[in-house]
């Protein structure tokens, strides 16, 4: 089933603070408008979830960055790995009951920042929006031992895939999804500087109204295969049974949506060993080389990650026809299970 294009924009829930159903479908751009999330005779308090999470993958390091609010707490994350060493620096912070934070209530119409213990980070979009979102991000990321400085850039004319996935009126999910973004910056460890060489950025902003107990599997991969630029966005398990799918491919700039859902086959005994993706014209594989796990207990909070790191290959048949294949495509695939 072919779902719904959104072409202009449109708010994700009504007055009555339910899901608008006219929201309902994907974009290629970010052109939902989501600040009901949380108010309204509808907003489910302890539902509500926002985040933005930034992830870069240079030829030296892994960064990233998580700015969240979930109600009842704000839980943030910032992370640098050193590849050549394997040294990895991680400084999370879970912020009860919830402060300290600011999250804008459409991507890129403000600034959002974080503040805790030893922790201060800021995701500040400039220049005029453009198909709804900002030319240039600036990701900034202070923690102990460690921080860095990074331009994100969005070329002119790029697509990302945004999608609003339904569970239920009170329950449903905004999320975009923008990878191959180019970007460069320093990034300084025990009081010393590198200039990274060009990489890529990944953005996944949410928000919406979650279940209790969800499970999701995501990848996204960057990259330049057979002089064309790839950007590979697969996801799966959380939206079974909506009639909507986060799956895509960008190539230089322009979205191939899937509408399938993929069937996704890998040992999370074995998380290192091979991963496989297939469906709706894609035939991928993963080969993962670093698992980075978070195991998080709170009682009714609770998280459980595997996020490998690797290289994507593949090919993917387009509506028109053509095969693109891809080989060498940096990225990650994950497993989460969340109670929160």
């Amino acid at each position: 089933m072919t779902a719904r294009e959104l072409t202009v924009p449109v708010s994700l829930t009504g007055p009555d603070g339910r899901l608008n159903p006219g929201a309902v479908g994907w974009a290629r751009h970010p052109l939902v408008e989501t600040t009901g999330i949380g108010r309204g005779p509808g907003r489910s308090w302890g539902r509500n979830k926002r985040w933005e999470y930034w992830s870069v993958i240079t030829p030296t390091h892994f960064l990233a960055l998580t700015v969240s609010a979930i109600d009842y707490a704000a839980v943030h994350e910032a992370w640098v790995y050193e590849r050549s060493t394997g040294r990895s620096l991680r400084h999370g912070a879970t912020v009860l009951p919830q402060r300290g934070v600011e999250m804008p209530g459409r991507l890129d119409a403000a600034p959002a920042r974080a503040r805790a213990r030893g922790l201060a980070l800021d995701v500040e979009p400039s220049g005029e929006l453009r198909d709804g979102a900002a030319p240039q991000v600036r990701l900034r990321a202070r923690f102990p031992r460690a921080s860095f400085d990074i331009t994100v850039s969005r070329p002119k004319g790029h697509e990302c895939l945004a999608v609003v996935v339904p569970w239920s009126a009170n329950r449903f999910q905004y999320t975009v999804k923008d990878v191959a973004l180019p970007a460069s910056g320093t990034v300084t460890v025990d009081g010393t500087t590198h200039e990274l060489p060009e990489g890529w950025a990944v953005l996944d902003h949410g928000r919406g109204r979650w279940p209790y107990d969800v499970r999701w599997n995501w990848g996204a991969g960057s990259g330049v295969a057979h002089r064309r630029t790839i950007g590979i966005q697969v996801g799966g398990r959380w939206t079974d049974g909506t009639g909507q799918t986060e799956n895509g491919l960008v190539v230089d700039g322009r979205l191939h949506k899937i509408h399938d859902e993929l069937v996704w086959e890998y040992d999370l005994a074995e998380p290192l060993t091979p991963w496989r993706i297939h469906g709706g014209g894609l035939v991928a594989s993963f080969t993962p080389f670093y698992d980075k796990q978070s195991r998080t207990n709170l009682l009714v909070l609770s998280s459980r990650t595997d996020q490998c790191f690797g290289t994507w290959a593949g090919t993917f048949t387009a509506a028109d026809g053509e095969t693109i294949g891809f080989d060498g495509i940096e990225g990650w695939a994950e497993d989460v299970h969340n109670r929160w």
